[in-house]
């Protein structure tokens, strides 16, 4: 290990901070502790890295969603980056290259990484034969010789899906078998990276009012009688979603979640949502995966969907694969979907 070492120049602080790896990374943090105001968010996990400039303070305040500053935010939306690959490869050939594409863009990967300098290939060739070959930890080597600031964390990256990365580091990460050690070049330096692990990514998308509307009729309500008919009449939207889970066998079909503060509520409200208020984080938070199913349909509301957006992502960091946030909150829905409900 000596050895190694010696073939390391000594960087001065300013160099190692021009290193960056793909992606920034962090490890995965505990349940954060109660919130106090609807100032901040909880922290966010793995999947959410910080810039290193960013505050870890999210404001609900701030014109756009505050998330793309802290985080690194995909060129495409899952569902319009799957839309986009399919149909490329159903122009190059269609059919199983259609599936392909598809499952490719559903695929995410848990990665580990080493990164040296562009000139120490050897170094890094080296790395990898000890790994490999004698059994060395990756997170081990990481710590001591890595360039990215990970290396505090074991080089953990966390887990990242088609179009967030560096076009060569995914290529690698992607093409590797969970266990595989493998190399890669991008601008940044010689890559190690190992695959901790694979899975179908989650979902998380914007929905307007309109189409959430509408998917809540036609795709969940589906037993909702016609107007005017003696069976409708008085039947709420909690009872129809009450009556789809019983026929499920207890499987809710959607879950609705809407995480504005109970004075908030009291002043305007969508029937049939479960409310979650974020200051009061510190009571349903550590038990959020027993109260929501993971793998249902989650559709998130708050006043005008900055808070909900990003609830959403703390959900996705938590396991949840199938998120939706409402743009524009309730009170776009009021605007353009049902004028009785209040505007505040």
């Amino acid at each position: 290990m000596a050895s190694i070492a010696r073939k390391l120049p000594v960087l001065p602080a300013a160099r190692l901070a021009a290193h960056h790896c793909p992606r920034r990374c962090s490890s995965r943090l505990s349940l954060p502790r109660p919130l106090h105001s609807l100032a901040y968010l909880p922290p966010l996990s793995a999947s959410l890295p910080r810039a290193p400039s960013a505050s870890p303070r999210l404001s609900f305040r701030a014109p756009r969603i505050p998330i793309a500053a802290v985080a690194a935010v995909p060129p495409l939306s899952a569902s319009a980056g799957r839309r986009l690959m399919a149909a490329s490869a159903a122009a190059g050939g269609g059919g199983a290259g259609a599936r392909w594409a598809e499952e490719e863009w559903d695929r995410e990967v848990l990665v580990q990484h080493v990164v040296v300098g562009a000139d120490q290939l050897q170094l890094l060739l080296e790395l990898q034969r000890r790994i490999i070959s004698e059994g060395v930890d990756l997170s081990d080597v990481a710590a001591e010789h890595s360039l990215c600031a990970s290396r505090e964390k074991g080089g953990m990256v966390g887990w990242i899906t088609r179009g967030t990365t560096e076009p060569e580091f995914e290529e690698a990460a992607f093409k590797a078998k969970p266990g595989d050690v493998v190399r890669c070049k991008t601008k940044h330096g010689w890559h190690l990276l190992q695959v901790l692990g694979d899975r179908h990514a989650a979902v998380l998308d914007q929905v307007t009012v309109e189409e959430f509307a509408r998917r809540l009729q036609e795709q969940y309500v589906l037993a909702a009688p016609h107007e005017g008919s003696a069976e409708g009449e008085g039947r709420s939207l909690e009872a129809e979603l009450a009556e789809a889970e019983a026929e499920s066998g207890g499987r809710r079909a959607v879950q609705l979640v809407d995480v504005r503060e109970p004075r908030e509520v009291e002043l305007a409200a969508i029937p049939g949502f479960t409310v979650l208020p974020l200051s009061q984080f510190g009571q349903w938070g550590p038990t959020v995966a027993d109260t929501l199913d993971p793998h249902t349909d989650t559709y998130l509301l708050c006043h005008h969907g900055i808070r909900s957006q990003q609830m959403a992502e703390w959900l996705k960091s938590q396991g949840f694969t199938r998120l939706y946030n409402i743009a524009g909150g309730i009170d776009a829905y009021s605007l353009r979907v049902d004028p009785s409900i209040p505007r505040y």
